[in-house]
């Protein structure tokens, strides 16, 4: 015989039951009003089912007049290169300071502790000034450049290697292995958990950029799709609500579509960066 749930435990899954209805409704009213016409949402129908269901939204935002589609490649560019970028980098950067000896090594790496101290907002006017000096404003490098490394993921891949067995990379070297061979044929297969988790990361963090988007790109068919929402709210004399919210549903495809397909190796290396 099961025992009986306790007031006290029946209570707070009431209480998570709420939070979770709470938290995802949002969510939920956004998918469905992407299917809604507009008269609905204006006329304040919060309900998740409507009777005049239809895709018009979708086929409206992909038509041929739209900058939508260019919108959401430009987003996707931005996001995979800079994520491989930063992948790259970070990786690089963990591995030399946790691994290799020269001098100033643990200086470099408290310099880099201090430097996330530092708002990334403050950064924004320098940035632009040397990308404007550089001609590389109105473009995708401005967008990937000034976030090629990420000194909170390099903190990540420094906590993996630095708890790297010694054993493994010093045998792979008597085998005749160089330096680099040691990093990428050893190191980095054994990181995929770690590496996925500061890939997602990296990933979200150049798909939901905007603030550097609406400071670097003016021209319309370069902005990313978090800057051509918004000016899509505008593009008539009226928001169309129900376009900007399958506009929205489009938008957070790639990050659902990333965590699910490296969900296992997200949480991995969650974890073994948190126990070290």
């Amino acid at each position: 015989m099961k025992p009986k749930m306790s007031v006290g435990r029946a209570l707070l899954y009431a209480v998570l039951l709420v939070y979770v209805f709470v938290t995802l409704y949002p969510f939920l009213w956004m998918v469905a009003a992407s299917f809604k016409p507009l008269r609905e949402i204006v006329g304040g129908n919060m309900g998740l089912i409507s009777e005049n269901m239809t895709l018009e939204n979708y086929t409206t935002i992909f038509g041929h007049s739209s900058l939508f589609p260019r919108w959401f490649l430009n987003s996707l560019f931005v996001a995979l290169v800079g994520t491989v970028i930063n992948v790259f980098i970070n990786s690089m950067a963990g591995y030399s300071l946790s691994r290799l000896s020269f001098p100033g090594r643990d200086k470099i790496y408290h310099a880099l502790l201090l430097l996330m101290m530092i708002p990334g907002q403050v950064l924004l006017i320098p940035n632009y000034l040397l990308l404007k000096d550089f001609g590389m404003l109105d473009s995708f490098t401005a967008l990937i450049l000034p976030s090629a490394a990420n000194i909170g993921n390099i903190f990540l891949m420094r906590q993996f290697f630095i708890n790297f067995p010694k054993d493994v990379c010093e045998a792979a070297e008597i085998d005749g292995l160089s330096r680099y061979g040691v990093f990428f044929r050893i190191a980095m297969p054994l990181a995929r958990p770690t590496i996925a988790t500061t890939a997602i990361f990296g990933f979200m963090g150049f798909w939901n950029a905007f603030t550097a988007p609406m400071l670097y790109i003016k021209t319309a068919s370069k902005y990313t799709l978090t800057l051509g929402l918004q000016s899509f709210q505008s593009q008539n004399a009226g928001t169309m609500w129900n376009q900007v919210m399958a506009a929205a549903c489009i938008s957070v495809l790639p990050i659902i579509l990333l965590y699910l397909i490296f969900n296992k190796f997200f949480m991995v290396g969650l974890r073994m960066d948190g126990e070290k």
